[in-house]
């Protein structure tokens, strides 16, 4: 086999349908394009999200409220969660590490202990952020909440 003798399939290959090539070729006159309006036209675009004249649905949907872009989103933690993991892997510090090796958070989430639940563990906590009642919590059971 030689590279300059190498042909596709058989009927694999078919040629360019040729437009506006007069009335024998079958696709003249309209040349595929229909009849009248703008879409026949050369130049014709659409703007993004037209929809034929009926009322786009950017303009349907009710629009109202704030959205600040510097908001923090915070992955929140219950006191009670923690319990339960020091519990479960018998730690002496809660921090990022141990809480992403057990699901309680992702590796890139930003972590607030919020102060729902019993604690009793003298452990230090290492996160982010904490509630007033979750830092008062930790430490009147003896531990430290460490802020990151």
């Amino acid at each position: 086999m030689k590279l300059n003798t190498l042909k596709p399939a058989e009927g694999s290959v078919k040629s360019k349908k040729r437009i506006g090539r007069g009335q024998g070729s079958g696709k003249g006159g309209t040349s595929t394009r229909g009849h009248k309006g703008a879409k026949s036209r050369s130049g014709y675009k659409t703007k993004k999200g037209f929809e034929g004249g009926q009322m786009p649905l950017q303009r349907r949907v009710p629009k109202f409220g704030f959205t600040s872009p510097n908001r923090i989103e915070y992955k929140a933690i219950n006191l009670d969660a923690l319990e339960v993991l020091i519990a479960k892997t018998k730690a002496k510090a809660v921090d990022m590490q141990l809480l992403v090796d057990n699901g309680l958070a992702g590796k890139n989430d930003i972590v607030k202990i919020l102060g729902n639940g019993e604690f009793k563990s003298k452990v230090e906590v290492t996160a982010h952020a904490f509630s007033a009642s979750a830092s008062k919590a930790i430490e009147a059971a003896g531990g430290k909440a460490i802020q990151l």
